[in-house]
């Protein structure tokens, strides 16, 4: 195989701490000690679509290690497989891929560089099939894709979301409340379970177990009974009663993940309340999880990938993932890794650790 030229890049799905870090060590990389040129594509798949590029110099990823969100931009919602077009007055989905691929060979563009979670990593599964060179890096703050023990941005998003646990202890410990804090993670449980155990929670409702809301008065009122006057609940997005249905803000169509999770923590909150007699309050940290600057970890770990991504394509291994298995950075093929979402185990150490510190996890047993 000839020598690879020139590589795209580009950041798909929702923003994350560690973006640019990814961005800084691929393109550094490449063109420092690879000879190759690097093209980023603006806001995700649909640049590609869209055919809005630009080239990046050494200069342009410099000073960007630490700097939140991503330079290219990102969307959640383009699609080169589902395109939403008007014809007619109405909205219809096109598969535009064939589009993409020639605005990639028009750039002289001979591989990608997805960085992402699931739903990119499906998206770049598609392009594989399609002829297209791949590699993927591993980003979401919900450590949920399949193939690696750590995303980048995980360790910053549960970091927030355990200082925010900490600063509403004492708003809690002061006015005597339950207060409940609900962390984004999706369909797993890792932020929620981290942040939780990091910030002391008193009580742990993440997807993978759905809650007995018995089970939860029942440990708010044995912390009553102990002379611990209020509880901190850390509820996931995506944590649902036992037989229930997960609870939905609102459905986006046309978006790969078209159902938006969100308000679980203020309907329990009211449950808990009615049930208890217990003052109840519910704070929904949302996107502040996503936002500032990466964590020292996820530095150094955007930083691995980045080089790891790097390094595949200048030893001409294509269309896989690089990962963390242990302590190392290895690649793994991204056919195995799209539609996939890596979820809690019931064997998951974490959540014999939470409960042997005396943490509920809405049940009376696991």
């Amino acid at each position: 195989m000839s020598k690879i030229k020139r590589v795209g890049i580009l950041t798909g799905g929702g923003d994350c701490p560690g973006l640019n870090a990814v961005i800084r060590a691929v393109a550094k990389s490449l063109i420092t000690h690879h000879h190759i040129e690097v093209i980023g594509i603006e806001d995700g798949f649909e640049g590609l679509i869209e055919n809005r590029t630009r080239p990046l110099h050494y200069d342009n990823v410099s000073g960007i290690l630490q700097v939140g969100g991503t330079i290219l931009g990102t969307s959640n919602t383009a699609n080169p497989f589902h395109h939403p077009v008007v014809q007619n007055g109405k909205t219809v989905y096109v598969d535009c891929s064939d589009l993409v691929i020639a605005h990639m060979q028009d750039l002289g563009m001979e591989a990608l560089v997805c960085i992402g979670g699931d739903g990119t990593m499906t998206m770049a599964k598609q392009l594989i099939e399609k002829g297209v060179r791949v590699i993927g890096v591993p980003k979401t703050i919900d450590n949920d894709l399949y193939g690696t023990d750590i995303t980048f941005g995980y360790d910053t998003a549960m970091s927030i979301a355990a200082e925010a646990i900490d600063r509403i202890h004492t708003t809690a410990q002061s006015h005597h409340r339950v207060m409940l804090i609900e962390v984004m993670g999706r369909y797993a449980g890792w932020l929620t379970l981290g942040a939780g155990i990091a910030g002391g929670a008193d009580v742990i409702l993440i997807p993978e177990i759905e809650y007995d809301l018995e089970a939860i008065c029942a440990a708010v009122k044995k912390r009553e009974d102990m002379g611990r006057k209020f509880s901190i609940i850390a509820v996931a997005e995506g944590a649902k009663p036992k037989g229930g249905e997960l609870t939905v803000s609102r459905i986006v169509e046309g978006s790969p993940d078209k159902y938006r999770l969100g308000g679980v923590a203020v309907k329990l909150g009211n449950d808990i309340q009615d049930r208890t007699g217990v003052e109840t309050r519910a704070t929904i940290l949302g996107h502040l999880q996503r936002g500032g600057t990466p964590t020292p970890n996820d530095r150094v770990l955007s930083t691995r990938y980045g080089v790891g991504a790097a390094d595949l394509i200048g030893a001409g291994q294509f269309n896989r993932m690089v990962a963390l298995q242990g302590n190392s950075i290895v690649s793994v093929p991204i056919a195995e890794i799209g539609g996939k979402t890596r979820t809690v185990p019931m064997d998951c150490e974490l959540l014999h650790v939470a409960v042997q510190v005396g943490t509920s996890l809405g049940v009376d047993k696991i």
